[in-house]
C-alpha cells in the first residue's frame, strides 16, 4: 500500500504526525511554565525598575540574545516580511507591558487567568464542530472559579483591566504568529519581532529605567529575558507551526493554573478551594484539547 514500507507498518507521514502530537503540546506547556515562572521573578524587579522599563529591559536583553544566534539578514526581507514582523512586536510588547502593570495591583494567577480571555476568544472563534465547544466552556468555569477566594470576588478594577488588554495583546500574538510564521524560515521572523518589539517598548520605558538600572539589575533580568520572553516565545512560535490557531488557543488554557501554582511556590499566593477546583477544570480543558488536536487536519 502506497506510504507503508511493509504491510501493516505505519508510514512516516503518520509517525510524524504522531510525533507532532506529541512535541507540539510539550512545547507550549514548556512555553507556559517559562512564562509563569519569569513572571513571578520578575515582579521584586517592577519595584526597581517599573513594570514598562522591565518590560523594556528583558525584550532588549532577549532581542540581543536571539539576534546574535539567529544573524537574521535585515536587507534581504520584503516587505510582507517586515509587516509580519511589526505586527508581531507590537502584540508582544503590548501584551507584556499590560501584564505586568496588571501584576502591580493583582496576583500572578489571578492576572493569568484574566488574561487567558484572549486565547480562550480565538480558541472559540475557530469552533467548527458544537462538541468542540465542551474545552473553551470548561476552560471559562475554571477560570472564573480561579479568580474567586473563600469571600467572593477578589478583582481590582484597573488591574483587572489592564490584564484585559494582555489578553487582547495575547490573542494579536497567536493570530500576527502564524503570520510571521509563513513568511519567514527558521526563527528569524522571531528574531525581527524582538528588535522591533524592544524599539516600541523604547519610548514608554525610558522614562522608567533612567537613573534605577543599575548593573546588577541589568544582569538579573539577562537571566530573566530567557525564561520570558525568548524561550518562550521560541517554544510557542514552534508549536504554533504544529497546531492549528483553535488547539494552540484551547491548550493555553492551562496557564491560568499553572500561574497560580507558580504564585503560590514563588510568591507565596495561596489558594482556595474553589480556585483548587478551578485549576482542575482547567487542567481538564487543556488534556481534551491535545486529545482533540488529531481532528483538526493536523
Amino acid at each position: 500500500m502506497a506510504g507503508e514500507g511493509r504491510e501493516g507498518a505505519p508510514s512516516r507521514g503518520h509517525l510524524d504526525n504522531g510525533l507532532n502530537l506529541m512535541v507540539a503540546p510539550a512545547m507550549a506547556v514548556a512555553a507556559m511554565f517559562s512564562v509563569q515562572l519569569g513572571s513571578g521573578l520578575s515582579k521584586p524587579m517592577m519595584a526597581e525598575l517599573g513594570p514598562i522599563g522591565t518590560t523594556t529591559i528583558r525584550l532588549a536583553w532577549a532581542a540581543l540574545l536571539l539576534t546574535l544566534i539567529v544573524r537574521p539578514r535585515l536587507g534581504q526581507y520584503g516587505r510582507r516580511q517586515w509587516l509580519a514582523a511589526l505586527l508581531l512586536g507590537l502584540a508582544m510588547t503590548a501584551t507584556a507591558i499590560f501584564y505586568f502593570l496588571s501584576l502591580q495591583r493583582i496576583p500572578l494567577g489571578l492576572a493569568s487567568a484574566i488574561e487567558f480571555l484572549g486565547p480562550l476568544g480565538v480558541a472559540a472563534a475557530g469552533m467548527r464542530r458544537w462538541h468542540h465547544l465542551i474545552w473553551p466552556v470548561l476552560a471559562a468555569i475554571g477560570i472564573g472559579l480561579l479568580v474567586r477566594d473563600d469571600h467572593g470576588w477578589t478583582v481590582d478594577p484597573v488591574g483587572a483591566g489592564f490584564a484585559v488588554l494582555a489578553g487582547c495583546g495575547w490573542a494579536s500574538y497567536i493570530l500576527a504568529s502564524k503570520g510571521v510564521g509563513r513568511v519567514f524560515a527558521g526563527h528569524d521572523g522571531l528574531a525581527m519581532s524582538f528588535l522591533l518589539a524592544t524599539l516600541a517598548s523604547l519610548p514608554f520605558g525610558f522614562g522608567e529605567l533612567r537613573g534605577t538600572l543599575t548593573v546588577t539589575a541589568g544582569l538579573q533580568m539577562a537571566g530573566l529575558a530567557i525564561l520570558v520572553p525568548l524561550l518562550p516565545f521560541a517554544l510557542e512560535m514552534s508549536a504554533l507551526r504544529r497546531l492549528s490557531t483553535r488547539s494552540f488557543g484551547v491548550l493555553m488554557s492551562a496557564e491560568p493554573a499553572i500561574g497560580a501554582v507558580i504564585g503560590l511556590v514563588v510568591l507565596g499566593e495561596f489558594l482556595s478551594l474553589l480556585q483548587c477546583l478551578g485549576i482542575a477544570c482547567v487542567t481538564a480543558a487543556s488534556i481534551g484539547a491535545v486529545l482533540e488536536s488529531g481532528s483538526d487536519g493536523h
